[in-house]
């Protein structure tokens, strides 16, 4: 995927992802890669914001796709809406080089205890 994760702290993670490698046949981004970026991103947020008793795992992810992605590199901001003690939801925006939205995610975890030994 290529995704790289440039900051990271539990009030916003943000990553970059490729275009290339990452299309559909008709040559856009693909939507699963958008959701495989803001999963990624929101993930990791959750799991700061779980560390060190408990462990996020992913709940519900929903992804509107606004408009296409052809070429370059997109970027995904993922802020908190949510931090509970047992679920979090963040929003994940992906936009292009020219700071157009492409896409908007929503991704709920759930925030478990961490396993004996895990």
């Amino acid at each position: 995927m290529g995704i790289q994760v440039t900051s990271w702290d539990p009030d916003r993670v943000v990553g970059t992802m490729p275009v290339k490698g990452n299309r559909q046949p008709y040559g856009l981004l693909h939507g699963g890669a958008n959701a495989v970026l803001a999963e990624t991103l929101g993930s990791i947020a959750a799991g700061l914001h779980a560390m060190p008793e408990r462990v996020a795992v992913g709940l519900e992810l929903s992804c509107t796709h606004h408009r296409a992605a052809r070429d370059g590199v997109v970027t995904g901001v993922c802020v908190p809406l949510h931090r509970g003690r047992s679920t979090a939801t963040y929003e994940i925006v992906v936009t292009d080089e020219n700071g157009n939205r492409t896409c908007t995610a929503r991704l709920t975890c759930l925030l478990r205890e961490r396993p004996p030994g895990g």
